[in-house]
This record gives C-alpha cells, structure tokens and sequence, in this order.
C-alpha cells in the first residue's frame, strides 16, 4: 500500500536536494571580489571568476577611469564593454579577471596607466590569479585600458603570459601613454588589435590603428580586425554604449577575440 505522506516526503527532500544543488553550482559559477595588498597599505580590486577546465585566463583592463562597478550576485555591474561580456568570456571556456583600482587613486588617468606603481600592482595581480589557475593569461585591454594592458606586456615579463589583446584602442600622441607612443618592440607576443571602423572617439580614431601594428615589429604573430556590426549607438562617442564599445556586436565582437587567443594568426 503506497503511503502518499512518505511520497510527499521524498517529493519535498528531492525538491530541496534540488535546490541546493542548483545554488551550489550557481555559487560555484559567480565570481568573486578580491581585495588584494598589491603595496604596502594599498589595496587593488581584482573580480575573479573560474571556469572549469579553462584553457586560458582573460586578464581584463577596462577602459574610462577603471574599476568594474559593484559586485551584486557574483557579477560586476559596470557597463563598459569588458565588463558587460564577462559571461561571453566565460561560454567561450576562459577564466576571468577584471583589473580594478588601487585603494589609493580615485581613477586611473592616462599618467597612472603607465606608472611603476600600477605596473606593480598588475604584477601582483597576476601573482594571484597564477595561484587560482595554471592557464595560460592573456592581456586584454579595451578605450584606456589598452594602455594598461600594453605597458604590462613590456614591462611585466612572465611566462605566464601569453599574448596581448587591445580593443578600442588610445591612439591620439597627445595622450600620454597612447598606445602608439610605447615601446611597442619590447613586445614578444602575440597581439591581437580590434577596432570598430565607426569609433568616433576623438582620442581612438581608426585611422590611428594602423601605427600600432607597425610598432609591434618583434611580436611573432600580430593582427589587426576592423570590425563594422552592432545597432544603436547612445551617450557619449567615448564611452561604453556608443561604437567605441561595440554596443550591438558584444557576443560577435567577444567570439571574434575568443577564436583568435584559441588560435592566433596574423591571417
């Protein structure tokens, strides 16, 4: 005889089994703020979320003053277009890493961008992500954040680090640090340069690209992909929702990087 209250009872235990597993992997799968000692008594932020299995780690540098916004349910709420693609990042089977701010700076102007002491903080940044995951990690940069990311590639030698990836990039030679105006040949890697041709930004126009594949004459692979999709451009020419920031394209524009860092070549 079927006794429906036990029924019930293996109903309501299988529903909460359920539950909890569904939460676990969801826990699993959010990623996490870092407060990191990078210097004495300074902190930086680094977001981190793993993927299983990973092949590599995307270190992300955002672009505008830096950061990537709160952290609210596992997911940094910044706008800017790495930050925005974090979950493209991660379905194509990459770790990721978002390079925030040092406890000791508002923003992260074009100066700071270049400093030693950033250049430090970097460096412990990877320091640490090297202690979540043995992948390989490779740079990547977007507006401001490319020159970042390019200064990390020639001053910060480690093995670990596989390649560079600069998107929107800062071309203007009236910026300090532009990306044109770095020692580009110090640069041993493979780099990946993508651009809208639509960008309107006054400080990362795309005629400007084409001075940064010239420079990089010692990388062993380099490539440059214009790129002209998206819809609805808003806001500000410089900023995230506007061409600058791929707005319309994020999975293309995310699936184009993902597919070169997977197989890098200058066709």
């Amino acid at each position: 005889m079927l006794d429906f209250r036990e029924i019930a009872n293996q109903s309501t235990r299988k529903t909460c089994l359920a539950i909890f597993f569904a939460l676990t992997t969801l826990l699993a799968h959010a990623g996490q703020l870092v407060k990191l000692p990078t210097r004495p008594d300074i902190t930086t932020n680094i977001f981190w979320e793993a993927h299983g299995g990973a092949k590599a780690t995307v270190f992300l540098f955002p672009g505008g003053g830096g950061g990537f916004g709160k952290v609210e349910d596992g997911r940094p709420t910044s706008r800017n277009f790495l930050v925005r693609t974090v979950p493209n990042f991660l379905e194509n089977g990459f770790n990721v890493a978002i390079f925030g701010k040092s406890s000791d700076l508002d923003k992260l102007d074009y100066p700071d961008r270049i400093s030693e002491a950033h250049m430090t903080d970097i460096h412990a940044a990877l320091d640490y992500v090297k202690t979540q995951s043995a992948a390989p990690i490779w740079l990547v940069g977007t507006s401001r954040g490319t020159i970042s990311a390019t200064a990390a590639a020639i001053h910060i030698h480690d093995p670990a680090i596989a390649g560079l990836v600069l998107t929107s990039s800062v071309v203007s030679y009236k910026k300090v640090g532009a990306v044109p105006t770095q020692d580009l040949a110090a640069i041993r890697m493979p780099v990946l340069v993508m651009h809208h041709t639509l960008d309107a930004c006054n400080v990362c126009f795309p005629s400007g690209v084409p001075a940064i594949l010239d420079g990089l004459t010692n990388a062993p692979v380099k490539k440059q992909i214009m790129v002209s999709g998206g819809a609805n451009p808003s806001g500000n020419s410089c900023e995230a929702l506007h061409w600058h920031g791929f707005i319309g394209m994020e999975k293309e524009a995310v699936d184009t990087i993902s597919g070169w860092i997977k197989q890098p070549s200058n066709q």
